[in-house]
């Protein structure tokens, strides 16, 4: 294989990559043990409390029946996505045109020192 020297060479970026299969499936599962984690205390929550302060049982039992639910839909949710996916190529930089003399330096020679 010939390496390709001066402008026509194109570089790819990887700073946009996702992550391997095998971290996101290990960062999920991480996810949804915390979720059975908090629900787990949330129930135990509930039934301690139950005789003195009913109220508060009765929203860590909801939480902890609605929880399940929600972690399995986090869980499952697949793979991230980028915010916005960068470019694959990186663009040359462009050389900046040299603009023309504006008019109104032009038309008053008379003005500049050491004229006639």
């Amino acid at each position: 294989m010939r390496k390709q020297h001066g402008g026509s060479a194109q570089v790819f970026r990887i700073t946009g990559a996702r992550t391997g299969l095998a971290e996101d499936v290990r960062g999920r599962q991480r996810r949804y043990v915390i979720s059975m984690t908090i629900r787990t205390a949330s129930v135990i929550l509930a039934a301690t409390l139950w005789n003195v302060e009913r109220y508060v049982a009765v929203v860590a039992l909801v939480f902890g029946a609605l929880l399940p639910y929600v972690a399995v839909v986090i869980a499952n949710a697949g793979r991230e996505r980028p915010p916005s996916l960068p470019s694959t190529f990186i663009a040359a930089p462009t050389r900046p045109m040299i603009t023309p003399p504006r008019a109104e330096e032009e038309a008053a020679p008379e003005d500049k020192p050491g004229g006639n």
